[in-house]
């Protein structure tokens, strides 16, 4: 009834306000009457809402899913794309020039350190080093005569001293030119896999050529550039998440080395992570995904983005307050701080055993009615 009474001083405040000035005692007597039928109008209007309103129940509550709030561990990750680099990874090249008169390998072949992979032609070294070898065998009979007589105080000095020089340079000769000889193999320097054979038999091979590609990535590296801002949170040991999309795997390993300086063009350092490479599934150059830690909080309130809304007065989110039939819904204001993976962090507004509305805040306001 005080409902009532308010409105009806309002319909007669309004008619008040916008009457004009009546001499006729008639005429205002027609407009009171108006303003009556109006409030009689409004009364059966409230009377059917007040019915409407009393006869709300549990069935009239919205559905709502709700989760209880407890403190838990919080991390905050960076992402940087990494590249993937061989362990070895050497271009082999010939050690001296010759046309490639053999190649005994294959792409894709396993090879040792040491093991010959191909061969210049060496004829005309080993022509010139059968001369020499004969000259040889010529100087070392001369140079045992010629001591023999030295021993027997027969002859002179500079016969015996010539015949030792002349074999001495002889077989300097012959030592250099079965160098050569041995150069002329070209040899893996590393345990490996030949990925690439860039030459032909027949083609010309010399040092600035590379003959093939030997890798071993049963260990490989993987460069990452991180932003200068986060070197101060960024240490050798730290744990990284490795992703590798194409190969759909994942892993965890820690830093090998952080960079000593930041690249003046891009405002980065490098970190380089080393890892074992198991059945040799991740190749060189393969895109890789670094995740670094960058925050952590061991005891703090988080819940899923979606849950957090804002208006003017800031950020907010729904939990429900009551029981039974008393059961609401409450609109929370909060402070957030840091997101990750759909998870954000809430700093101030909630605390442990709060019941939030996970499901169906979309049909809620303050003060809703809720069930679940």
């Amino acid at each position: 009834m005080k409902r009532i009474s308010v409105l009806i001083a309002a319909v007669l405040f309004l008619g008040a306000c916008n009457s004009t000035p009546m001499s006729d005692e008639e005429s205002k007597r027609r407009e009171l009457q108006e303003y009556k039928q109006q409030v009689n109008e409004l009364q059966e209007k409230i009377e059917v809402l007040e019915a409407e309103l009393e006869g709300v129940n549990e069935e009239d509550a919205v559905n709502v899913s709700v989760t209880e709030l407890n403190s838990q561990l919080f991390e905050h990750f960076i992402e940087v794309t990494g590249k993937v680099e061989a362990d070895l990874d050497v271009n082999v090249s010939p050690e001296s020039a010759g046309i490639i008169d053999e190649i005994r390998i294959t792409e894709g072949q396993q090879v040792s350190a040491g093991q010959v992979l191909g061969k210049l032609n060496t004829d005309a070294l080993e022509r010139s080093l059968e001369e020499l070898k004969i000259q040889l065998e010529m100087a070392q009979t001369n140079f045992k005569r010629q001591q023999n007589l030295w021993d027997q105080n027969i002859g002179s000095e500079m016969q015996f001293l010539e015949a030792k020089t002349n074999m001495e340079s002889l077989e300097k000769k012959v030592e250099s030119l079965t160098a050569q000889i041995r150069m002329s193999e070209i040899r893996s320097p590393v345990t490996g896999v030949v990925d690439i054979l860039y030459q032909k038999e027949g083609e010309m091979g010399s040092p600035q050529i590379p003959f093939a590609k030997v890798l071993n990535i049963n260990k490989i590296r993987i460069y990452a550039d991180v932003s200068e801002s986060y070197i101060g949170t960024i240490d050798r040991g730290d744990t990284v998440n490795i992703r590798f999309p194409a190969l759909n795997l994942a892993l965890k390993s820690p830093i090998t080395r952080v960079g000593s300086t930041i690249d003046p063009n891009n405002r980065t350092f490098r970190v380089r992570i080393d890892i074992n490479n198991p059945g040799n599934k991740i190749k060189p150059n393969l895109m890789s995904v670094v995740q670094f830690r960058d925050y952590v909080a061991k005891e703090t309130i988080v819940v899923p983005t979606i849950l957090i809304k804002e208006d003017f007065s800031g950020k907010y989110t729904f939990i429900v307050e009551g029981e039974g039939e008393d059961t609401l819904a409450r609109k929370v204001h909060v402070q957030t701080g840091m997101t990750h993976n759909n998870r954000t962090e809430v700093t101030e507004g909630l605390q442990d055993g709060m019941i939030i509305i996970s499901a169906g805040y979309n049909q809620v306001s303050d003060g809703t009615l809720v069930k679940f």
